[in-house]
């Protein structure tokens, strides 16, 4: 991870418009949209493209929370303080997603996305349900705990099982603080060379990326085409309406607790927006988020344990696309829920949403866990959103973005660990961003 000095000695590259990387991904998205839907049989052979690429990307991800943790927790050099970062981030979360909750449900009973549509649920099919879901449950808050001990730590390495690395890690830089100065500090110098080096490779791998959303986006429409679009029109555009509505409250949060601006922290991680949205995987671009915050002025220790946690704890686009779409599914098989009925929903929601990383088919397994408990709604109903999802997905995967990028500004802020005349400067283009596309750190001018 580069540091203050190592940024300031980056090359300054300033190049036309067309040669940067977001002119490049948007052009793609755009030429993939249309192959996607004037030819749609070419996208099919290009998703093996898409899934090698995100696997590339998992493969760099549990080194790099383990070294941006330990090192982070190195320089603070205070487990206490690690300890209220925790404490904070933990806290900022359940405030966050709760508002989302409740933003997905108000929206859906105001505009009423499936008013009309008089679905039978007899008529529909378990057996599709159980393919999405793969039979997998939500964890209970004991097996939700238990899960991030892992069994070995060359298993969690291996699975990337984000929360157990990050346990580990954190045990390693306490450890560190532990030691005699001398030892720990030459352990450290070890872990930021390696950081160095899996950055360069998260490089390498970055080149594809452009090709990459291209193949995402031709595979996509090609597969789902534009006629969902119609017919799910109006849960769609609810999903849209809850998500702007969430995100002036993120911009109010922000400014008055951050410092900044939203729509400049949307328009410094551009990039990465595009690329998770045309893949449908935010953890492709967790590393890059990582290193783009610390350019930006957070602290290292407050990235390596606000991004991570955010992954699992802090889907705020996951928990208002639960709420929307449970009474979404209730009004489409004309189920009445009263007053009552729905404030309990909120209440189980804020449990099923915890603990979706991971999980295949996680959202709907989320869903289907929400849809039963209400004692009301077949779980069977989920089968309806899987059309529909293909492109709520990406809104989804959006807004978490953006909730735990606010977050780790937020958190940072409060605990006095982010450079705040650092983050304006570079989030206005007053200090040049971070590229990726050369295999390692420079900066550029867009």
């Amino acid at each position: 991870m580069l540091g203050k000095d190592d940024v300031k000695k980056a090359k300054v590259v300033k190049q036309p418009f067309y040669k940067g990387m977001f002119f490049q991904i948007v052009t793609a998205m755009v030429l993939g949209i249309i192959v996607g839907w004037l030819w749609p049989a070419i996208g099919s052979p290009l998703k093996p493209f898409v899934d090698g690429f995100i696997k590339l990307i998992k493969m760099v991800i549990a080194p790099v929370v383990f070294g941006v943790v330990v090192v982070g927790i190195a320089k603070v050099g205070d487990i206490k303080k690690v300890g209220r970062i925790g404490g904070k981030t933990i806290l900022y979360f359940e405030v966050v997603t709760s508002i989302a909750l409740v933003i997905g449900m108000l929206v859906a009973n105001i505009y009423h996305p499936g008013m009309g549509l008089n679905i039978d649920p007899t008529k529909l099919s378990e057996k599709d349900l159980l393919a999405q879901t793969k039979g997998a449950q939500i964890p209970s808050t004991a097996q939700f705990i238990l899960h991030m001990i892992p069994d070995s730590i060359v298993g969690a390495f291996a699975n990337n099982e984000l929360l157990q690395v990050l346990l580990f890690s954190l045990l390693f830089g306490f450890a560190l603080l532990k030691i005699k100065k001398e030892r720990a500090d030459l352990i450290i110098n070890v872990i930021e060379h390696f950081n160095e080096v899996i950055f360069k490779i998260i490089g390498f791998i970055m080149k594809l990326s452009v090709p990459v959303t291209f193949a995402a986006m031709a595979y996509s429409i090609g597969l789902y085409g534009t006629a969902m679009l119609i017919s799910f029109g109006r849960l769609i555009f609810a999903m849209v309406l809850a998500s702007f509505i969430f995100l002036i409250i993120l911009h109010i949060i922000v400014r008055v607790f951050g410092g900044i601006g939203l729509w400049q922290l949307i328009r410094y991680i551009k990039e990465e927006i595009i690329i998770a949205a045309a893949t449908g995987s935010s953890e492709v671009i967790m590393p890059r988020l990582m290193a783009k915050f610390e350019h930006a002025g957070c602290h290292s220790s407050v990235v390596g344990l606000v991004v991570p946690t955010g992954y699992t704890f802090n889907l705020d686009g996951a928990t208002l696309y639960l709420s929307l779409s449970v009474v979404f599914l209730a009004q489409a098989l004309n189920i009445n829920m009263n007053l009552t009925q729905q404030v309990t929903l909120v209440g189980i929601l804020m449990l099923t949403s915890k603990g979706m990383a991971g999980i295949p088919g996680s959202a709907y397994v989320a869903l289907t866990a929400s849809a039963s408990a209400t004692g009301m709604i077949p779980a069977v109903a989920v089968t309806l959103m899987f059309g529909p999802d293909q492109f709520m997905g990406k809104i989804r995967t959006f807004v978490n973005i953006m909730g735990y990028s606010v977050a780790t500004f937020i958190v940072a802020r409060w605990e006095g660990l982010l450079d705040l005349d650092r983050a304006r400067d570079v989030l206005t283009g007053q200090i040049a961003e971070l590229s990726f596309n050369e295999g390692e750190f420079s900066e550029h001018v867009s």
